[in-house]
This record gives structure tokens, C-alpha cells and sequence, in this order.
């Protein structure tokens, strides 16, 4: 298969997404193999709570709407036009995903298809479901592709490489045991935002969906700020407001009630809107419902402090405070070309 056939059919699964939203599904009739997956699809989303009780409709739903929107021509061409993947010698690749939010995993998997290698995915138990379903629309369109995509269940066996994903503690393990294997391994990251007092309730509001979006599980979601000393945080809690129906989703306040609870027996000082905690922490990684935070005198100080630690920082918030920081709003919303811990996914299976 040439690289422009493949990127044919990813541009068909675009299309495919491109029916389903959480404001209404709507039917295309020349989107390829409708009759066979469109019903089948909405059923899975609609059970995807039973499979994973993080994933709320309106979290697949957006997680599917912000794939539609990433495989486009225009997007393909653009992430892989400066890339020659004309004489990959295949291999394959085995993929160890996360489950923590929905298609986590599916960059990885798309990487590994185009680059021109076959693709050995071990699914989280907690996202089994719609890799799968997309997996098998695909191979639909391009029947070639079944013997390039495996699905198992128990360990990986015979590989070239590995891209595996985990906390820090799975991280060692896969360190160890993917040690004579080229292999990506990713560890636990977060995400900060860095404010200056100047920001426009719009922007607050936008800062809400990078906290808030998948109840805080992503890397890509902020778990930390950094204000000015005096910093009014009425700013922020005004921001925070329209997200209030989190207080509905029980998994989520239990979490809540939780953190609150441990926080006051240790005698913490916090700042509480009663669905979400702020704690002056200097560590970036929060449990659910809170977000730490630092005050900061001078700015210089903080774009040294994330200079050092950008290990532990997957993306920075800010109005251009800090330079190639993400907007308000965008943190889960990456391009094709936004890495994963800024490691250069194609170039790496390139080199294989």
C-alpha cells in the first residue's frame, strides 16, 4: 500500500467520525460502510459508561469529534509531508496503551499503520471497546490491513519495537522489560497553567475545559497553576462556574468529598467552590476535583523552573507568557504533529 492510499483511509475514517456528536448523530450516506457500522457505533458509545465509568457519552463524543477533526487531507499532508517514509523496512511495533481517557492510544496506533509497520496493540482493560470498532471499519475499507493490525489479550510476543504508556511506576517495569527493544516508554505527566492577573473571563472559562475535560484524567489536562503573589482568585473561580455540572457525576464528587475530607484532617489551608479544591502545592500532579498551585514573584523564575522540569510537564497555558505554550481552551485538542512528551513518534518508527 502506498503512503497516499493509506492516508485515503484514514481520511474515510474521518468522515466516519465526523457523524457522531453529542448534540445529534447525523447519517451521511456516502460515508463507505455505513450500513454495516453506523448503528453499531452509536451503540457502543452508548455503552461505553458500562465498559469504563470515567467515559461519559460527552467525553466519547469528544473524543471522537476531535479525531474527525485531526484526519483531514489538509492535516495528513501536513504532519507527514516533511517526513520520507518511502523505504521503511516493516516491522513490528507493540503497543501497550493507557485507558484513561478515550482512544488514548489511537495517535499510536494511526503512527504505526502509516509509517508503514504492522501494529501488535494490547489494549487497557479500561478502554477495550473503540479501538477495536475503529480498527475493524478501517480494515473494512482496506481489507490488506487485517494482516497488519493484531489485537491481544495477554503479553506482547514477537516484536521489533514497543510504545508503551504508563504511570511512573508501569514505566520502570516496561524499562526493564522492553530493555532489548527500541522502544518509547512514557511516564505520568502533567499540565500547568501560568497566569498573570491579566486574563479575560473568556480565557478563564477556556482554562475550565483544560482542567475540567475528562474530569482532570489526561496528561494534557491542567493540574497546576502558577499566579502572582495576590493573585485574586475570584478570576479564576468566576471561570470555573460553568463547569459546576461535574457535581453531578457521582464517581467525580465522591473523588471530591474524598480529597476534601483528607485535606481538612491535615489541617490544609484550601480554596473551595464546593466541586473543585485549590491547594498551594509545589507538586504539579493533583488528584481529582483539585488543582495545586504556586505563587510566583518573578516570571523569569518560573519559565526557568519549567525549563528544568519538562520532564514532568507535558503542556504549559498561558496567554504568551511563556513561550510555544498552548492556548486557553486547546490542551486537548492536539495536531497531528503535538507529540506526546515532544518525542518525535514518526521519526522514530522511521528509524526502525
Amino acid at each position: 500500500m502506498t503512503l497516499e492510499h493509506k492516508k485515503s483511509i484514514f481520511i474515510q475514517l474521518g468522515k466516519f467520525l465526523s457523524q457522531f456528536s453529542e448534540v445529534g448523530n447525523t447519517k451521511c450516506q456516502t460515508v463507505l460502510n455505513n450500513d454495516l457500522f453506523y448503528d453499531k457505533f452509536i451503540e457502543l458509545i452508548q455503552l461505553s459508561p458500562s465498559h469504563n465509568g470515567w467515559y461519559t457519552n460527552e467525553n466519547v463524543y469528544f473524543a471522537i469529534q476531535s479525531w474527525a477533526e485531526a484526519l483531514t487531507e489538509e492535516n495528513l499532508n501536513l504532519w507527514l509531508g516533511s517526513y520520507n517514509l518511502d523505504n521503511v523496512n516493516p516491522k513490528t511495533v507493540g503497543l501497550v496503551l493507557a485507558g484513561n481517557i478515550p482512544l488514548v492510544g489511537f495517535h499510536d496506533f494511526i503512527s504505526v499503520l502509516l509509517s508503514g509497520h504492522k501494529v501488535l496493540v494490547k489494549t487497557s482493560s479500561n478502554d477495550q471497546y473503540l479501538l477495536p470498532f475503529l480498527a475493524k471499519y478501517i480494515i473494512s475499507i482496506e481489507p490488506k490491513l487485517e494482516d497488519y493490525i493484531t489485537f491481544v489479550e495477554g503479553k506482547l510476543e514477537y516484536y521489533d519495537a514497543v510504545i508503551a504508556t504508563g504511570s511512573n511506576n508501569t514505566a520502570r517495569y516496561f524499562e526493564y522489560y522492553f530493555k532489548d527493544k527500541p522502544s518509547i516508554i512514557r511516564k505520568s505527566r502533567n499540565s500547568v497553567a501560568v497566569l498573570d492577573g491579566n486574563e479575560t473571563k473568556e480565557q478563564m472559562i477556556a482554562l475550565g475545559e483544560d482542567i475540567f475535560r475528562y474530569f482532570g484524567l489526561g496528561c494534557r489536562n491542567v493540574s497546576k497553576l502558577f499566579v502572582p503573589r495576590n493573585y485574586n482568585f475570584d478570576i479564576f473561580f468566576n471561570g470555573m462556574y460553568p463547569y459546576h455540572q461535574v457535581m453531578k457525576f457521582e464517581k467525580y464528587i465522591n473523588n471530591y468529598d474524598y480529597n476534601k475530607a483528607v485535606f481538612l484532617m491535615s489541617n490544609f489551608n484550601l480554596l473551595d467552590n464546593e466541586f473543585l479544591i485549590i491547594k498551594e502545592d509545589t507538586s504539579y500532579a493533583s488528584p481529582i476535583s483539585c488543582v495545586f498551585y504556586e505563587y510566583y514573584d518573578n516570571l523569569e523564575d518560573i519559565k526557568n523552573r519549567l525549563l528544568q522540569d519538562y520532564e514532568q510537564i507535558q503542556c504549559i497555558v498561558s496567554n504568551n507568557l511563556i513561550e510555544n505554550s498552548v492556548s486557553f481552551g486547546q490542551t486537548q485538542k492536539p495536531k497531528l504533529w503535538d507529540y506526546a512528551d515532544n518525542i518525535d513518534t514518526i521519526n522514530f518508527l522511521i528509524n526502525l
